[in-house]
């Protein structure tokens, strides 16, 4: 045990941070292709305190898909490219996600600010002198976009649930209701509409969701899913750009331009984005393929060149 007061250790291997955190390699692995963390092979201080906060939502049951885009939402607020695990204080209040920096709180992906006053202060709100027609614009907004997140994560446990497709739908379409900008409803009602087949349905929540926030990754990369399945390439191809524009390491996207270009015959880029794949996810079943199809391209490279 390190004695009081001593700095932390600088470096920390795999088996260091599975120990030290009581976790599997399949859990680092997983978050690693979720994009939570990095995947690196020797962690930080500041690395293994980024798992610690993971660990702890995940313990207290939040939902990997909140934590997804509870993270994609802080990223993008963070314009700098800082890492909203480290920069920040994330929390759990049931299986909901809190955020703290400084004094202030608040819920991550409605955007709502958390007041935690005590009794004395609630009473000078309640007779501190304030417009009403102002005060009762912005408390309705306030009610209506808090309604909007209750039903949003209704969705998610309806979901999780494995409830039927129409209380699903109804869950998120409440939620876009009250509040029209919920890119995260468009989207997660496009996938249940995509994961059903009602590929129309399904395109046309997508777009809302990138009408909503153009710079949502991952409604992009489901526009890019669904674009490839029908057989536009170029479509397919520009909306995983586009993810790629806004979260440059989301590996995934490598992987689906890597097959796109590879079935175009662009061996060229396709191997750059089988690199750039294999550098994010190194140890998953798909890094396997990934592997073979880049094996593939520089065989075929190699037999071209002695022609």
């Amino acid at each position: 045990m390190a004695a009081a007061g001593s700095a932390p250790k600088q470096a920390y291997s795999r088996v260091e941070v599975r120990r030290v955190l009581g976790i599997s390699e399949q859990q680092i692995r997983s978050w690693e292709k979720q994009s939570f963390v990095d995947c690196l092979e020797s962690y930080t201080f500041s690395d293994l305190l980024a798992l610690k906060t993971l660990v702890a939502l995940r313990r207290s049951s939040v939902p990997a898909l909140r934590i997804r885009r509870a993270l994609a939402v802080l990223r993008e607020q963070l314009k700098d490219g800082g890492n909203p695990l480290t920069e920040l204080k994330l929390y759990s209040e049931g299986k909901k996600i809190r955020v703290q920096f400084a004094d202030a709180k608040w819920e991550p992906i409605s955007g709502q600010l958390l007041l935690d006053f005590d009794k004395a202060e609630i009473e000078k709100l309640r007779s501190f002198p304030r417009a009403k027609d102002t005060s009762q614009a912005s408390g309705s907004k306030i009610q209506r976009r808090a309604e909007a997140e209750h039903w949003f994560e209704r969705g998610l446990q309806l979901e999780q649930a494995g409830a039927a497709m129409t209380e699903i739908v109804a869950a998120y379409e409440k939620a876009i209701e009250l509040d029209p900008n919920s890119a995260g409803a468009y989207v997660n009602l496009g996938t249940v509409y995509f994961n059903a087949r009602a590929m129309k349905d399904a395109e046309r929540l997508y777009s809302k969701a990138v009408e909503v926030d153009p710079n949502y990754a991952l409604a992009h990369f489901n526009l890019g899913n669904l674009h490839d399945e029908n057989g536009d390439r170029e479509q397919a191809l520009y909306h995983y750009v586009a993810a790629l524009g806004t979260h440059p390491d989301y590996a995934d996207a490598h992987y689906n331009i890597a097959l796109l270009y590879q079935s175009m015959g662009q061996s060229l880029k396709a191997v750059h984005h089988w690199k750039a794949y294999l550098k994010l996810d190194s140890g998953s079943s798909w890094a396997a393929i990934a592997r073979r199809e880049l094996e593939k391209l520089r065989e075929s490279t190699i037999v071209r060149g002695r022609e």
